[in-house]
Protein backbone atom coordinates (compact mmCIF):
# COMPACT_ATOMS: atom_id res chain seq x y z
CA UNK A 1 0.00 0.00 0.00
CA UNK A 2 2.84 2.36 0.85
CA UNK A 3 4.45 1.73 -2.50
CA UNK A 4 1.25 2.67 -4.28
CA UNK A 5 1.01 5.86 -2.27
CA UNK A 6 4.56 6.73 -3.10
CA UNK A 7 3.85 6.30 -6.79
CA UNK A 8 0.67 8.37 -6.62
CA UNK A 9 2.19 11.24 -4.63
CA UNK A 10 3.21 14.25 -6.67
CA UNK A 11 7.01 14.68 -6.70
CA UNK A 12 6.51 18.44 -6.41
CA UNK A 13 4.32 18.02 -3.32
CA UNK A 14 6.90 15.71 -1.75
CA UNK A 15 9.67 18.25 -2.35
CA UNK A 16 7.55 21.08 -0.93
CA UNK A 17 6.59 19.02 2.13
CA UNK A 18 10.22 18.17 2.82
CA UNK A 19 11.16 21.83 2.44
CA UNK A 20 8.54 22.75 5.04
CA UNK A 21 9.61 20.06 7.51
CA UNK A 22 13.32 20.70 7.06
CA UNK A 23 13.30 24.48 7.04
CA UNK A 24 10.23 25.43 9.08
CA UNK A 25 10.87 23.09 11.99
CA UNK A 26 14.50 24.12 12.02
CA UNK A 27 13.54 27.79 11.96
CA UNK A 28 11.09 27.59 14.87
CA UNK A 29 13.98 27.61 17.36
CA UNK A 30 15.06 30.96 15.92
CA UNK A 31 11.54 32.44 15.87
CA UNK A 32 10.89 31.36 19.46
CA UNK A 33 14.02 33.20 20.54
CA UNK A 34 12.91 36.31 18.65
CA UNK A 35 9.29 36.22 19.88
CA UNK A 36 10.56 36.17 23.47
CA UNK A 37 11.59 39.81 23.01
CA UNK A 38 7.92 40.78 23.41
CA UNK A 39 6.24 37.73 24.95
CA UNK A 40 6.97 36.17 28.33
CA UNK A 41 7.65 32.44 27.84
CA UNK A 42 4.39 30.97 29.13
CA UNK A 43 2.20 33.63 27.52
CA UNK A 44 4.03 32.85 24.29
CA UNK A 45 3.16 29.17 24.66
CA UNK A 46 -0.40 29.98 25.69
CA UNK A 47 -1.11 32.30 22.76
CA UNK A 48 0.63 30.05 20.26
CA UNK A 49 -1.10 26.79 21.10
CA UNK A 50 -4.55 28.11 21.92
CA UNK A 51 -4.65 30.03 18.65
CA UNK A 52 -3.27 27.09 16.67
CA UNK A 53 -5.74 24.69 18.30
CA UNK A 54 -8.70 26.94 17.46
CA UNK A 55 -7.61 27.18 13.83
CA UNK A 56 -6.92 23.46 13.53
CA UNK A 57 -10.08 22.37 15.34
CA UNK A 58 -12.11 24.76 13.21
CA UNK A 59 -10.64 23.15 10.11
CA UNK A 60 -11.52 19.70 11.45
CA UNK A 61 -15.12 20.77 12.12
CA UNK A 62 -15.43 22.16 8.59
CA UNK A 63 -14.08 18.88 7.21
CA UNK A 64 -16.69 16.99 9.21
CA UNK A 65 -14.23 14.98 11.29
CA UNK A 66 -15.44 13.31 14.47
CA UNK A 67 -14.35 15.51 17.38
CA UNK A 68 -15.08 13.46 20.49
CA UNK A 69 -13.77 10.07 21.52
CA UNK A 70 -13.13 9.64 25.24
CA UNK A 71 -10.10 7.39 24.99
CA UNK A 72 -8.50 9.28 22.11
CA UNK A 73 -8.95 12.60 23.90
CA UNK A 74 -7.47 11.16 27.10
CA UNK A 75 -4.41 9.95 25.21
CA UNK A 76 -4.13 13.29 23.40
CA UNK A 77 -4.12 15.08 26.75
CA UNK A 78 -1.23 12.92 27.97
CA UNK A 79 0.73 13.43 24.75
CA UNK A 80 -0.02 17.15 24.71
CA UNK A 81 1.15 17.47 28.30
CA UNK A 82 4.46 15.71 27.66
CA UNK A 83 5.30 16.93 24.15
CA UNK A 84 3.85 20.39 23.87
CA UNK A 85 3.77 21.58 27.49
CA UNK A 86 6.74 19.96 29.23
CA UNK A 87 9.13 19.79 26.28
CA UNK A 88 8.06 22.92 24.43
CA UNK A 89 7.54 24.83 27.67
CA UNK A 90 11.04 23.96 28.80
CA UNK A 91 12.43 24.88 25.40
CA UNK A 92 10.68 28.26 25.30
CA UNK A 93 11.77 29.12 28.84
CA UNK A 94 15.35 27.99 28.20
CA UNK A 95 15.70 30.08 25.05
CA UNK A 96 15.68 33.15 27.27
CA UNK A 97 19.21 32.13 28.23
CA UNK A 98 20.63 30.04 25.36
CA UNK A 99 20.51 30.51 21.62
CA UNK A 100 18.05 28.79 19.32
CA UNK A 101 20.98 27.05 17.64
CA UNK A 102 22.13 25.40 20.85
CA UNK A 103 18.53 24.48 21.69
CA UNK A 104 18.16 22.80 18.29
CA UNK A 105 21.33 20.76 18.81
CA UNK A 106 20.10 19.57 22.22
CA UNK A 107 16.76 18.66 20.63
CA UNK A 108 18.55 16.60 17.97
CA UNK A 109 19.92 14.41 20.76
CA UNK A 110 16.41 13.09 21.46
CA UNK A 111 17.40 9.88 19.67
CA UNK A 112 19.47 9.04 22.74
CA UNK A 113 16.40 8.96 24.94
CA UNK A 114 14.40 6.94 22.42
CA UNK A 115 17.00 4.19 22.65
CA UNK A 116 17.15 4.33 26.45
CA UNK A 117 13.41 4.63 27.19
CA UNK A 118 11.98 2.26 24.59
CA UNK A 119 11.96 -0.77 26.91
CA UNK A 120 10.36 -3.25 24.45
CA UNK A 121 13.29 -2.52 22.11
CA UNK A 122 16.05 -2.84 24.72
CA UNK A 123 17.18 -6.28 23.60
CA UNK A 124 17.34 -5.19 19.99
CA UNK A 125 18.93 -1.80 20.70
CA UNK A 126 21.57 -2.85 23.20
CA UNK A 127 22.65 -5.86 21.17
CA UNK A 128 23.79 -3.50 18.42
CA UNK A 129 27.36 -2.21 18.66
CA UNK A 130 26.55 0.77 16.45
CA UNK A 131 23.66 1.76 18.73
CA UNK A 132 25.84 1.58 21.85
CA UNK A 133 28.59 3.56 20.10
CA UNK A 134 26.00 6.14 19.06
CA UNK A 135 24.75 6.46 22.64
CA UNK A 136 28.23 7.08 24.00
CA UNK A 137 29.03 9.55 21.24
CA UNK A 138 25.70 11.34 21.70
CA UNK A 139 26.30 11.81 25.42
CA UNK A 140 29.76 13.15 24.62
CA UNK A 141 28.25 15.69 22.24
CA UNK A 142 25.74 16.88 24.84
CA UNK A 143 28.44 17.17 27.51
CA UNK A 144 30.59 19.14 25.08
CA UNK A 145 27.77 21.63 24.57
CA UNK A 146 27.26 21.94 28.33
CA UNK A 147 30.94 22.71 28.82
CA UNK A 148 30.98 25.20 25.93
CA UNK A 149 27.98 27.10 27.28
CA UNK A 150 29.37 27.18 30.82
CA UNK A 151 32.73 28.49 29.61
CA UNK A 152 30.98 31.13 27.50
CA UNK A 153 29.05 32.44 30.53
CA UNK A 154 30.71 35.54 31.89
CA UNK A 155 29.62 35.30 35.53
CA UNK A 156 28.80 32.62 38.06
CA UNK A 157 25.14 33.68 38.02
CA UNK A 158 25.03 33.34 34.24
CA UNK A 159 26.72 29.96 34.45
CA UNK A 160 24.14 28.75 36.94
CA UNK A 161 21.13 29.85 34.90
CA UNK A 162 22.72 28.47 31.72
CA UNK A 163 23.20 25.07 33.32
CA UNK A 164 19.60 25.13 34.56
CA UNK A 165 18.37 26.02 31.07
CA UNK A 166 20.37 23.20 29.48
CA UNK A 167 19.17 20.68 32.06
CA UNK A 168 15.56 21.75 31.53
CA UNK A 169 15.94 21.29 27.77
CA UNK A 170 17.36 17.81 28.29
CA UNK A 171 14.50 16.93 30.65
CA UNK A 172 12.08 18.34 28.10
CA UNK A 173 13.64 16.16 25.42
CA UNK A 174 13.12 13.14 27.67
CA UNK A 175 9.47 14.16 28.12
CA UNK A 176 9.11 14.45 24.33
CA UNK A 177 10.48 10.93 23.98
CA UNK A 178 8.21 9.56 26.70
CA UNK A 179 5.18 11.18 25.09
CA UNK A 180 6.13 9.89 21.66
CA UNK A 181 6.56 6.34 22.97
CA UNK A 182 3.27 6.58 24.86
CA UNK A 183 1.55 7.67 21.66
CA UNK A 184 3.23 4.88 19.71
CA UNK A 185 2.25 2.05 22.05
CA UNK A 186 -1.20 3.42 22.81
CA UNK A 187 -1.85 3.47 19.08
CA UNK A 188 -0.90 -0.19 18.88
CA UNK A 189 -3.25 -1.06 21.72
CA UNK A 190 -6.08 0.78 19.97
CA UNK A 191 -5.75 -1.01 16.65
CA UNK A 192 -8.71 -3.23 17.47
CA UNK A 193 -10.97 -0.23 17.96
CA UNK A 194 -13.27 0.42 15.03
CA UNK A 195 -13.61 4.14 15.67
CA UNK A 196 -10.87 6.67 16.27
CA UNK A 197 -10.23 10.37 15.79
CA UNK A 198 -8.47 11.87 12.79
CA UNK A 199 -4.84 12.76 13.47
CA UNK A 200 -5.60 16.48 13.00
CA UNK A 201 -8.29 16.30 15.68
CA UNK A 202 -5.90 14.58 18.07
CA UNK A 203 -3.29 17.24 17.37
CA UNK A 204 -5.83 19.96 18.09
CA UNK A 205 -6.68 18.35 21.44
CA UNK A 206 -2.96 18.15 22.25
CA UNK A 207 -2.59 21.85 21.50
CA UNK A 208 -5.65 22.70 23.59
CA UNK A 209 -4.12 20.79 26.51
CA UNK A 210 -0.82 22.62 26.18
CA UNK A 211 -2.48 25.99 25.68
CA UNK A 212 -4.61 25.63 28.82
CA UNK A 213 -1.60 24.55 30.91
CA UNK A 214 0.54 27.40 29.59
CA UNK A 215 -2.27 29.82 30.47
CA UNK A 216 -2.56 28.46 34.01
CA UNK A 217 1.19 28.73 34.62
CA UNK A 218 1.34 32.22 33.10
CA UNK A 219 -1.45 33.29 35.45
CA UNK A 220 0.13 31.74 38.53
CA UNK A 221 3.62 33.15 37.96
CA UNK A 222 2.33 36.68 37.32
CA UNK A 223 3.16 36.98 33.62
CA UNK A 224 -0.30 38.27 32.71
CA UNK A 225 -0.11 40.90 35.45
CA UNK A 226 2.92 42.50 33.80
CA UNK A 227 2.03 41.91 30.17
CA UNK A 228 0.11 43.97 27.64
CA UNK A 229 -0.47 43.04 24.02
CA UNK A 230 0.26 46.67 23.19
CA UNK A 231 3.91 46.07 24.06
CA UNK A 232 4.24 43.47 21.31
CA UNK A 233 6.18 44.87 18.37
CA UNK A 234 5.00 44.30 14.78
CA UNK A 235 7.98 42.05 14.08
CA UNK A 236 7.13 39.87 17.08
CA UNK A 237 3.52 39.60 15.93
CA UNK A 238 5.01 38.23 12.74
CA UNK A 239 7.26 35.88 14.73
CA UNK A 240 4.44 34.36 16.75
CA UNK A 241 2.16 34.19 13.70
CA UNK A 242 4.90 32.24 11.96
CA UNK A 243 5.11 29.85 14.91
CA UNK A 244 1.34 29.34 14.92
CA UNK A 245 0.70 28.90 11.21
CA UNK A 246 3.93 27.39 9.97
CA UNK A 247 5.40 25.75 13.06
CA UNK A 248 2.32 24.38 14.82
CA UNK A 249 0.05 23.63 11.85
CA UNK A 250 1.76 23.48 8.45
CA UNK A 251 4.99 21.72 9.42
CA UNK A 252 3.25 19.07 11.49
CA UNK A 253 0.68 18.39 8.76
CA UNK A 254 3.46 18.07 6.19
CA UNK A 255 5.30 15.67 8.47
CA UNK A 256 2.24 13.45 8.93
CA UNK A 257 1.55 13.47 5.19
CA UNK A 258 5.14 12.54 4.37
CA UNK A 259 4.93 9.59 6.73
CA UNK A 260 2.02 8.30 4.66
CA UNK A 261 3.81 8.54 1.31
CA UNK A 262 7.52 8.09 2.10
CA UNK A 263 9.52 5.65 4.26
CA UNK A 264 9.66 6.70 7.92
CA UNK A 265 13.45 6.46 8.05
CA UNK A 266 13.68 8.88 5.13
CA UNK A 267 11.25 11.33 6.73
CA UNK A 268 13.19 11.20 10.01
CA UNK A 269 16.13 12.89 8.28
CA UNK A 270 14.58 16.20 9.36
CA UNK A 271 16.46 15.65 12.64
CA UNK A 272 19.73 16.07 10.75
CA UNK A 273 18.68 19.25 8.96
CA UNK A 274 16.81 21.18 11.68
CA UNK A 275 19.88 22.03 13.81
CA UNK A 276 21.79 23.19 10.74
CA UNK A 277 18.94 25.53 9.78
CA UNK A 278 18.77 26.83 13.35
CA UNK A 279 22.51 27.46 13.52
CA UNK A 280 22.54 29.25 10.16
CA UNK A 281 19.69 31.54 11.23
CA UNK A 282 21.35 32.14 14.59
CA UNK A 283 24.64 33.03 12.90
CA UNK A 284 23.24 35.46 10.33
CA UNK A 285 20.23 36.98 12.09
CA UNK A 286 21.02 37.08 15.80
CA UNK A 287 23.70 38.42 18.09
CA UNK A 288 24.68 34.92 19.19
CA UNK A 289 28.01 33.65 17.96
CA UNK A 290 28.17 30.18 16.46
CA UNK A 291 31.37 28.69 17.85
CA UNK A 292 33.55 25.91 16.54
CA UNK A 293 32.67 23.85 19.61
CA UNK A 294 28.96 24.16 18.79
CA UNK A 295 29.60 22.97 15.25
CA UNK A 296 31.73 20.08 16.53
CA UNK A 297 29.03 19.21 19.06
CA UNK A 298 26.44 19.24 16.28
CA UNK A 299 28.54 16.94 14.10
CA UNK A 300 29.13 14.55 17.01
CA UNK A 301 25.43 14.37 17.86
CA UNK A 302 24.36 13.91 14.23
CA UNK A 303 26.90 11.11 13.78
CA UNK A 304 25.61 9.53 16.99
CA UNK A 305 22.04 9.67 15.67
CA UNK A 306 23.20 8.05 12.45
CA UNK A 307 24.94 5.27 14.37
CA UNK A 308 21.90 4.65 16.57
CA UNK A 309 19.71 4.33 13.48
CA UNK A 310 22.25 2.46 11.36
CA UNK A 311 20.76 -0.96 12.01
CA UNK A 312 17.30 0.38 11.24
CA UNK A 313 18.50 1.91 7.98
CA UNK A 314 20.14 -1.37 6.97
CA UNK A 315 17.04 -3.37 7.86
CA UNK A 316 14.78 -1.04 5.90
CA UNK A 317 17.15 -1.18 2.94
CA UNK A 318 17.07 -4.97 3.09
CA UNK A 319 13.27 -4.99 3.36
CA UNK A 320 13.02 -2.64 0.40
CA UNK A 321 15.33 -4.89 -1.62
CA UNK A 322 13.34 -8.00 -0.71
CA UNK A 323 10.09 -6.20 -1.50
CA UNK A 324 11.45 -5.06 -4.85
CA UNK A 325 12.60 -8.59 -5.67
CA UNK A 326 9.25 -10.03 -4.58
CA UNK A 327 7.35 -7.56 -6.74
CA UNK A 328 9.60 -8.33 -9.72
CA UNK A 329 9.11 -12.08 -9.22
CA UNK A 330 5.38 -11.61 -8.91
CA UNK A 331 5.24 -9.57 -12.10
CA UNK A 332 7.29 -12.21 -13.89
CA UNK A 333 4.96 -14.92 -12.61
CA UNK A 334 1.91 -12.98 -13.78
CA UNK A 335 3.50 -12.40 -17.19
CA UNK A 336 4.30 -16.11 -17.61
CA UNK A 337 0.80 -17.06 -16.50
CA UNK A 338 -0.72 -14.64 -18.99
CA UNK A 339 1.46 -16.07 -21.76
CA UNK A 340 0.41 -19.60 -20.82
CA UNK A 341 -3.26 -18.62 -20.74
CA UNK A 342 -2.90 -16.98 -24.14
CA UNK A 343 -1.47 -20.20 -25.58
CA UNK A 344 -4.29 -22.23 -24.05
CA UNK A 345 -6.92 -19.87 -25.45
CA UNK A 346 -5.27 -20.06 -28.86
CA UNK A 347 -5.34 -23.85 -28.78
CA UNK A 348 -9.01 -23.83 -27.79
CA UNK A 349 -9.94 -21.52 -30.65
CA UNK A 350 -7.94 -23.57 -33.23
CA UNK A 351 -10.47 -25.24 -35.61
CA UNK A 352 -10.60 -29.01 -35.67
CA UNK A 353 -9.23 -30.66 -38.84
CA UNK A 354 -11.85 -32.79 -40.62
CA UNK A 355 -10.99 -36.44 -41.13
Amino acid sequence: MLNNKVQQASPLMIVLAYAVVYIVWGSTFFFIEKALHSFPPFILGSFRFITASILLMGYCVLKGYKIFNKRAIRDSIVVGFLLLFIDMGGLIWAEQYVSGGVAAIIAAAAAIWFVILDKPKWKENFSSKSTIAGLILGFAGVVLLFVEQIIASKSSANKEITVIALVIMVLGSIAWTAGSLYSKYQKKSQQEETEDLHVSVKTAWQMITAGVLFTIVASLNGEFAHFSFQQVTPIDWFNISYLIVFGSILAFSSYIWLLSVRPATEVSTYAYVNPIVALVLSYFFSSHAVTYIQVIGLVIILVSVLLMNWKLYKNNKMVAKITKTTIADRRKSIRLRNQRDAVVRKDIKKPEVAN
